[in-house]
């Protein structure tokens, strides 16, 4: 279900291997795609088929009680995994990679952030078919300042750059519990990587998706331009200026399941 095209406007800047993004919303944008995104965030926390059978079952009401009961309720866990889900969106929409396994439907506790990169895309080159990664953090602030997107920085930087280990065997255990043949495979390549680490800086690249209500802050534009020429970069900001209220109607209407 995509979303971006008809809700942001975007100003791409690009240099070399890198890009920055800079997301506005468009006038009517937000209420074009409202009952998309609500959907969309629903699926990170349950299947479709779960939550349909949950309404078959149980009904509307207490099917969307039982969906409610996975959201984060406080401000702070939904702006992290709200900031999670849209850099998946993005992800999957623009940047030519895709997300093979939704984190928060295996979280811990609904307020409770989980640990390790906050996504992983996974592609495969054009010239032998082999794999190739981007490690992503994604921030989300009513006001983003430079410790923030420092932090997030820091993140991508560690293990070499590399996707955490943790991160990447989480993902790919998940994918061997798959039915599907195609995803067994990914996953046991994805394994073989956390064994090897035999892919090249420039088969890894990296991704820093940030949503705010203050827009873009001159550290973003900063990070970029110092940014690593010699992989991939994606540096993402979407610009909400009703950052709070945002965030209350996006969980609300994804909170709520009905007939009509």
């Amino acid at each position: 279900m995509p979303i971006y095209e008809e809700w942001c406007e975007v100003d791409n800047t690009v240099d070399g291997r890198k890009r920055l993004w800079k997301l506005t919303e468009r006038d009517g944008g937000r209420a074009a795609i409202a009952s998309r995104l609500a959907g969309i965030v629903r699926t990170h926390y349950d299947t479709q088929e779960r939550i349909a059978d949950d309404i078959e079952h149980l009904g509307y009401e207490r099917a969307a009680e039982m969906l409610r009961a996975l959201m984060p309720q406080t401000p702070r866990a939904r702006a992290g995994d709200l900031g999670e889900i849209l850099a998946v969106e993005l992800t999957e929409e623009h940047l030519e990679f895709r997300v093979p396994v939704r984190r928060l439907r295996y979280k811990d506790g609904r307020e409770v952030p989980m640990r390790g990169d906050d996504f992983i895309g996974v592609n495969f080159a054009d010239e032998d078919g082999g794999l190739w990664l981007l490690k992503g953090e994604a921030k989300s602030r009513r006001r983003l300042g430079r410790q923030t997107i420092e932090e997030a920085r820091e993140a991508l930087a560690r293990d070499g750059g590399r996707c955490t280990p943790h991160s990447l065997l989480f993902i790919a255990n998940r994918l061997l519990e798959s039915d599907a043949e195609d995803k067994r495979a990914l996953g046991r390549l994805i394994r073989n990587e956390v064994a090897e680490s035999a892919l090249p800086r420039r088969r890894i690249d990296h991704a820093l998706f940030t949503m705010s209500g203050n827009g873009v802050p001159a550290s973003l534009d900063e990070d970029f331009e110092s940014a690593d020429g010699r992989r991939g970069h994606e540096v993402v900001n979407l610009h909400i200026p009703d950052y709070d209220e945002f965030l209350l109607e996006t969980y609300e209407a994804a909170g709520a399941l009905g007939d009509d």
